[in-house]
């Protein structure tokens, strides 16, 4: 079912001036966000950021050290219970009993939030078809591959029906295929109305999957929107990258101040910010570069753009 119309815009949480501190630490330096029934919410940073900090308070289970924190229009910090019942956490760790089987995982954690019996074997049975691991019911986990212990951990959070989802680096350590499978799973999952507030480092997983996001470092936020608005308000339509065989870079930059809008010298590539690649390429060819590629932008620059690093340093 697509959410639309009343309740569309329903804000879920909202964080104003939201801090988390850890002795002399600031791990979360008053950020504002909101997030709002049935759309897929990110934040984007890099390791320390901050974004697991944010979750666990989200989650409702680390104080507030200051600012302000409403989950469905109720405080944390008295309401704990009653918020944790109505979300479903992906840790960032798979955390399943492996000497369990696969559905046994399910019966145990449903049974954990107080459901019935035969309401948890009936919503596992439908799970396990979700997660695609219906024809693994009764294996043990530990020999499970990790796309499929990450798909087990995604349908026992689902076994609650959560209206939020809440999931802390989901693909972390999966290969390109087990993560592709994981994204049409979760993007299934926004499509029946499931909110889905993720954290991630990945480009590409935060373009696939969020509807809206807010690019955090060192602990505040530097950006928020859309993908395609991020892109279009900090980058270019297109990026050329360009390598040459030197080890210093920066020397060339200058041969582009004209042909792109913005050049950024990265240690192993030199990157013109450009409306036409192929232009920019030409206007390249006689400095013979090792290697000349056209790409569109991606998040990856606009982190660079605010933050004068990559994601992944």
């Amino acid at each position: 079912m697509e959410h639309s119309g009343p309740g569309a815009d329903e804000v879920l949480v909202e964080g104003r001036s939201l801090t988390k501190r850890f002795g002399d630490l600031t791990a979360v330096d008053g950020i504002d966000f909101e997030v709002r029934r049935g759309e897929a919410f990110g934040f984007l940073g890099p390791n320390g950021a901050g974004k697991s900090s944010t979750m666990r308070m989200v989650g409702a289970v680390s104080p507030v050290t200051a600012g302000e924190l409403r989950i469905f229009g109720q405080d944390p910090a008295t309401d704990g219970p009653a918020i944790r019942a109505r979300l479903g956490v992906v840790p960032q760790r798979d955390t399943l009993d492996e000497e369990l089987t696969v559905e046994e995982n399910i019966w145990i954690y449903g049974r954990y939030f107080g459901l019935p019996r035969a309401v948890v074997r009936e919503r596992a049975a439908a799970l396990l078809d979700f997660a695609q691991l219906g024809d693994r019911a009764a294996s043990k986990v530990e020999p499970l591959s990790g796309g499929m212990k990450r798909r087990l951990t995604i349908a026992r959070a689902l076994v609650s029906e959560p209206e939020i989802l809440l999931l802390d680096e989901p693909t972390t350590g999966l290969d390109p295929q087990a993560r592709h499978a994981l994204w049409d799973r979760l993007f299934r999952l926004k499509r029946q109305g499931v909110t889905l507030v993720l954290t991630t480092h990945y480009m590409d997983e935060a373009e696939q999957l969020c509807d809206r996001l807010v690019v955090m470092d060192h602990g505040r936020i530097v950006a928020e929107g859309s993908p395609r608005e991020l892109i279009a308000r900090y980058a270019t339509r297109e990026v050329l990258e360009l390598r040459f065989a030197d080890d210093d870079h920066a020397p060339y930059a200058g041969r582009f101040r004209g042909v792109g809008e913005r050049v950024e010298v990265l240690p192993d590539r030199l990157l013109v910010y450009t409306r036409d690649g192929d232009a920019a390429a030409a206007a390249a060819h006689d400095l013979r570069p090792l290697s000349a590629l056209v790409r569109r932008a991606t998040l990856e620059d606009v982190f660079l753009h605010l933050t004068g690093r990559t994601l992944v340093d």
